[in-house]
């Protein structure tokens, strides 16, 4: 159905608390316990352990200084938090030492690190969270910044950030080589034979671009009834009866209003690499230094994305990346591997949010399931509450953002592969731009990309360097934009 064209987007609604479950330990028995050799190694072993404990204690300590500075006031950085980020070489460049990436540490919820992000001035960054380890950095703009990155985006112009359905999508279902029972297994995650609302309502995210409801969904199968007995679940009998063209014809009947949608804002791209703006270069470098990524990389990703929320303005929970698998490519390393992948997306290792101004109701920035304990695709869906929904249970989320200009969080969409490499996506880092109720809301996006395979990400760095060094003409910022032409597409 239509409803259904989409990828899932799922986390969990578990309160986070403390793992119920013993540590495990070692289990001995009565004649090892009672040998002296065993005490003797035992006694070892333990002080071992508390002057380790101690150690770390200690370094804690003297890397935060106590946890008690405030944000704007100087003072001399600690080293331990601010390693200098390492060089990023290409292959064959002589070092036998793996390529990395660097990435911070949160040490725990609440915790506050010093960062020197320009010269002579102390920034204080804080953990919000650590699923998905996301970070708070206030004054990371002047409020001149903000103005001049605001006043740019406007001088080019803002488009909307999501078109409303056109004729073509049906045309397009239409060319969809699915069968219906292959639809209805898409759409039973449980594997029972029967289709519950949050079932449909989990694969809807994108579908014809439309947030689909409860409510919504009830309407629809109403109106093809589809759900004769009107409980709201179809059966596999019920639903091998009915014409899915059906759905595409009610769904292109109904008005759409851009309220309606998966994003209600307007954006535009500002390009921040060389002969761009002194400030947007500025800004730039501020990120570097923050992530500690090679400036390489950070230099080479997408362009500054500006974002206009007026009032009734929203984003959906979504995330800003996508899992990678054997058969999804990188949009931005794609054409210079020359690889062909059925699917792509964005890679966005990090996402840096800067707040652009103080927004005067609503706007939060809400990450439904940070920390929670664990993850399940369908609990954000209960009772016909669906926490992905940011117009209507922002505040029932675990965590919001509140815009305060000059703010920025910054935030990892994946994990670590466990090598200095990106991993797995990071299924926490889900969220969303709640309802501004009053006044507009101005944002800005540093997007990071990286490629999950290293290979891929050291060819395109390469390629990168050839362009932009190259003596014939200044092709770094068509190198940039004919690189992510493809990727100013929102999930």
């Amino acid at each position: 159905m239509a409803a259904a064209a989409g990828a899932a987007v799922a986390a969990a609604t578990a309160t986070p608390d403390e793992d119920p479950r013993p540590l495990p330990g070692p289990s001995f028995g009565r004649r090892a316990v009672c040998s002296r050799p065993y005490f003797v190694v035992l006694m070892v072993f333990a002080h071992l352990y508390v002057l380790n404990v101690l150690g770390l204690l200690l370094f804690v300590h003297i890397s935060s200084d106590g946890g008690e500075t405030e944000p704007g006031k100087e003072g001399p950085p600690g080293p331990a938090q601010d390693p200098p980020a390492p060089p990023f070489s290409s292959p064959g460049g002589g070092g036998s030492r793996p390529h990395s990436l660097p990435r911070l540490e949160g040490i725990k919820v609440g915790h506050k690190q010093k960062v020197e992000l320009i010269p002579n001035k102390i920034h204080v960054m804080k953990t919000l969270s650590l699923k998905p380890l996301l970070f708070e950095i206030p004054d990371f703009l002047s409020e001149d910044e903000c103005k001049l990155i605001i006043h740019l985006a406007q001088l080019k112009g803002l488009q909307k950030s999501q078109i409303l359905p056109t004729d073509d999508y049906e045309e397009a279902i239409e060319m969809i080589d699915i069968s219906q029972m292959d639809i209805f297994n898409l759409l039973d995650h449980n594997q029972d034979g029967h289709l519950q609302l949050k079932e449909v309502l989990t694969h809807t995210r994108l579908g014809n671009g439309r947030w689909m409801t409860p409510e919504s969904i009830r309407e629809m199968y109403s109106a093809v009834k589809a759900d004769p007995d009107g409980n709201g679940v179809l059966s596999l009998e019920e639903f091998k009866q009915l014409n899915i063209r059906d759905f595409h014809k009610y769904m292109g009947s109904q008005k759409v209003k851009m309220s309606d949608l998966v994003r209600n804002s307007q954006h535009t791209w500002l390009y921040q690499g060389e002969g761009a703006h002194n400030v947007m270069r500025s800004i730039q470098q501020r990120v570097i230094h923050l992530t500690r990524l090679p400036s390489e990389i950070v230099e080479h990703s997408e362009p500054l994305q500006v974002v206009r929320y007026d009032q009734g303005g929203h984003y959906h929970a979504h995330m800003d990346s996508g899992p990678v698998f054997p058969e999804t490519a990188c949009s931005h390393t794609k054409l210079i591997a020359n690889e062909t992948a059925p699917f792509e997306t964005s890679c966005r290792y990090v996402t840096v949010l800067f707040y652009l101004n103080n927004v005067t109701g609503g706007g939060e920035t809400t990450f439904p399931i940070a920390d929670n304990r664990t993850y399940e695709e369908l609990s954000l869906i209960q009772n016909d509450i669906d926490l992905r929904d940011t117009r209507k249970h922002c505040d029932k989320g675990n965590l919001r953002v509140k815009p305060l200009q000059g703010t920025a969080v910054f935030w990892y969409n994946y994990l670590s592969d466990g090598e200095g490499w990106v991993g797995d996506l990071d299924e926490y880092s889900l969220h969303g731009g709640c309802l501004v109720t009053e006044g507009t809301k101005w944002i800005a996006n540093n997007w990071i990309n990286v490629d999950p395979n290293k290979r891929r990400q050291l060819q395109f760095q390469e390629e990168m360097a050839r362009y932009t060094n190259s003596a014939d003409e200044d092709q770094s910022e068509w190198t940039v934009d004919k690189s992510y032409s493809n990727v100013h597409v929102e999930l």
